[in-house]
């Protein structure tokens, strides 16, 4: 979690409540981290964070957003706004579809 707030600290987003939920709450078997923030004006933010050394590639963005789904269900609220931290390669038309449906790649 520390390396998300560093990295969003320098981006200068502050947040007063960052919470992880675990993959296994929401019946996902992927290795990855999700959290749920609220910033300093009261929105929330939905943050994964994935660390993979395959590259992630067009098809694994309707996985994240059937995850992301699942988020929205399971914490019974939108978020406005949607992050992505990618530690592995990005396919450029992944890029373009996350950037399309709203996500912020870091």
């Amino acid at each position: 979690m520390q390396m998300v707030v560093d990295a969003l600290r320098k981006k200068g987003k502050i947040y007063k409540k960052m919470v992880e939920i675990k993959p296994k709450e929401l019946g996902i078997r992927n290795k990855i981290r999700i959290y749920k923030a609220t910033d300093m004006h009261g929105y929330f933010w939905a943050i994964i964070a994935i660390s993979q050394k395959s590259r992630i590639l067009l098809k694994d963005v309707e996985k994240f957003e059937k995850i992301y789904a699942k988020l929205v269900i399971y914490m019974d609220h939108n978020f406005k706004h949607k992050v992505l931290f990618i530690d592995a390669p990005l396919c450029s038309k992944a890029k373009e579809a996350f950037k399309k449906a709203g996500w912020k790649l870091y």
